[in-house]
């Protein structure tokens, strides 16, 4: 007699949806408070973009510490002895880990820096070039290939970002100045989609595999 199938287990849409509205939130919250809070008008002097990028670190690695406890049953004996099997006894693997960490923080700081010269849409919209490095090293670094849809909306990803780089009309011409600063987001941009994690992630994924 043959043995039963078990279909597989449902899928929850629902919880598909609220994860990709939270993200966009999420995201566009974000680059609007660092946008206002690196352009706001105060008498004072501002805040230092790498002291909010160390905090949120901090923040980060308290959460994880949290986390670990959690999931062994808030006991610190059973977290130290994870902590201790999976960091301090796989130094080589650590230090690989503290690659993208690294590029991480060099991709917060040029991202301060881009919020500072460019406006909330224009950093928003150059931005999303990562997603075209990513393509790039897909294709050149891991030999991946890309079929004529994914091309499609790479060439028009690159058209959008390439049109929101026109001049307003605004009346009047801008200045030497405002040029300057813009170029200097724009730069600050471009190293940050350059610095890709994603790339070092699937190609350290890759090496373990093979």
């Amino acid at each position: 007699m043959a043995a039963a199938i078990t279909p597989p287990p449902p899928t929850n849409n629902a919880l598909k949806w609220v994860s990709l509205i939270v993200l966009i939130v999420q995201t566009t919250a974000l680059v609007l408070t660092l946008r206002y809070s690196r352009t706001q008008v105060t008498e004072g002097k501002k805040y230092l973009s790498s002291t909010a990028v160390v905090v949120s670190e901090i923040i980060k690695f308290i959460t994880s510490g949290i986390m670990v406890l959690y999931n062994n049953g808030m006991d610190f004996a059973l977290s130290r002895k994870e902590l201790q099997r999976e960091v301090f006894d796989k130094p080589t693997e650590t230090l690989k880990v503290s690659v993208p960490a690294i590029l991480y923080v060099i991709q917060n700081n040029l991202l301060f820096f881009a919020l500072s010269k460019l406006d909330a849409a224009t950093y928003q919209v150059t931005y999303q070039l990562k997603i075209l490095t990513t393509a790039f090293f897909f294709v050149t670094l891991l030999g991946r290939k890309l079929n004529s849809y994914k091309w499609v909306a790479l060439i028009l990803l690159t058209a959008g970002v390439a049109l929101v780089q026109l001049p307003k009309d605004s009346g009047k011409a801008a200045t030497e100045h405002d040029s300057s600063e813009k170029f200097m987001g724009l730069i600050a941009v471009l190293i940050a989609c350059l610095s890709n994690i994603r790339i070092f992630m699937d190609a350290k994924s890759s090496a373990c595999i093979l």
